[in-house]
């Protein structure tokens, strides 16, 4: 039998609900009984306590909502979500650093009709499998149990999780490439339900663009232009969303939060605050992280005195080495010079030797963020960090702060010897 437009057959349910009890489905009743037809109808319009995370809608009834489980964000700027009865509008607001546009996502209950007049690039959900553009994303998978639907990456050289290892080595998980370069023909045949990428404003390194042409579902991810810590980090619900996961990523997401403040309330009260270095040269420049950057405001969470508190905003400040040996000579302690593979005094000073006058390297009190790499460089602190910012705050609290944390045993973190 032909549907009913969305907008006519909810208006009817409306009317008629106070008087009588309709079909929920619009397939004919069966022919059985009276009895069986009446106990369908309640059952189909019952009202679902859990989201769909497998399959699609059978019988699709308007008055049912899909999302019973729904999310709210509390501390990221860069998404939002409007949820109906059969679809959630996800807005990307800020995909990159100025970014002068937004992205608008239709996530449709697959088994139920398309929203007339509403705009963006409808997706069916929940997906059944993903590429992944970015390390970023796979923590929330596997935390989510969702490594499994991993079918691409862009690149196998940066991952450290093992799961996402595993698949690798067994040939479940395809290369795709990145950029405006990525392999189209390779993703086609891969046919994914969604490809989860970010996006630069320049050509050459967005991936988007050339995917959108290609008629392949893509959505865009801005976590990394966060610069709150949870903020950052509560972008493991734009991915949950797609999988229908409202309900793991809100558990998963409240633990990671209430860990993460617990931790930055020990620091809250201390007067003695350690001061602190970041970064290192890059070709001929230093750049250090502006006052109100991801960085710096971990740093104020884990109690320390950074240098630049109050100068710049989210960006990075370009400065030579002698500005920064102006300020930071006799500093306590230095962090993330920016170079994975410093793993000893001798390796910082093979890069420049005027590191050598810098007193944290003198007092062994340079820690690199460096303590999980691969063969190929490939750093678990970046990968993994985003969506664990407890984790690198516990390391940060440990090394400027030791008696607060005793059992703790550094993850991401260690010292250049």
């Amino acid at each position: 039998m032909r549907r009913l437009p969305i907008h006519l057959l909810v208006t009817a349910l409306l009317v008629l609900s106070a008087c009588v009890t309709q079909p929920a489905s619009v397939s004919s009743p069966p022919e059985d009984s009276a009895a069986d037809t009446a106990a369908d109808t309640a059952a189909a319009a019952a009202p679902l306590a859990e989201n769909l995370q497998d399959g699609c809608v059978g019988s699709y009834d308007p008055a049912i909502d899909y999302f019973p489980q729904k999310l709210s964000v509390a501390y990221a700027s860069g998404f939002d979500v409007e949820y109906h009865n059969n679809y959630k509008v996800v807005s990307v607001t800020n995909p990159w650093q100025g970014a002068q546009e937004s992205f608008r996502y239709v996530l449709l209950q697959c088994g139920t009709p398309a929203p007339q007049d509403v705009e963006g690039v409808v997706i069916e959900v929940p997906v059944n499998n993903i590429i992944a553009m970015s390390t970023t994303y796979l923590p929330t998978l596997d935390d989510l149990g969702l490594v499994d639907k991993l079918i691409g990456l862009d690149s196998y050289m940066w991952t450290t999780n093992p799961a996402v290892r595993a698949r690798i080595g067994s040939g479940e998980i395809a290369e795709i490439g990145g950029g405006a370069a990525v392999n189209v023909e390779l993703t086609l045949d891969l046919d994914p339900a969604l490809v989860m990428t970010y996006g630069t404003g320049f050509s050459d390194f967005d991936t988007h663009p050339v995917l959108l042409e290609a008629g392949i579902p893509v959505a865009l991810n801005g976590d990394f232009v966060e610069q709150n810590p949870l903020g950052r980090a509560e972008w493991m619900k734009f991915i949950a969303m797609f999988f229908n996961r409202e309900a793991d990523a809100a558990a998963q997401f409240d633990a990671v939060a209430s860990e993460y403040l617990a931790v930055a309330a020990l620091t809250a009260g201390l007067e003695a605050r350690p001061s602190v270095l970041l970064g290192s040269v890059y070709n001929g420049t230093w750049y250090v992280a502006g006052a109100e950057s991801y960085m710096a405001k971990m740093l104020a969470d884990a109690g320390a005195d950074y240098l630049w508190s109050d100068e710049g905003s989210v960006g990075a400040l370009p400065l030579d080495f002698e500005s920064v040996y102006a300020v930071a000579a006799d500093v306590e302690f230095w962090f993330n010079p920016d170079n994975s593979f410093w793993f000893t005094v001798e390796d910082v000073l093979e890069s420049d030797p005027r590191y050598g006058d810098f007193a944290p390297l003198e007092r062994g009190q340079l820690f690199n963020n460096n303590a999980r790499v691969n063969e190929n460089g490939g750093n678990a602190y970046y990968e993994e960090g985003a969506a664990h910012p407890e984790k690198v705050l516990k390391d940060l609290v440990k090394i400027l702060h030791p008696h607060l944390l005793p059992e703790h045993e550094l993850r991401f973190y260690k010292k250049v010897e």
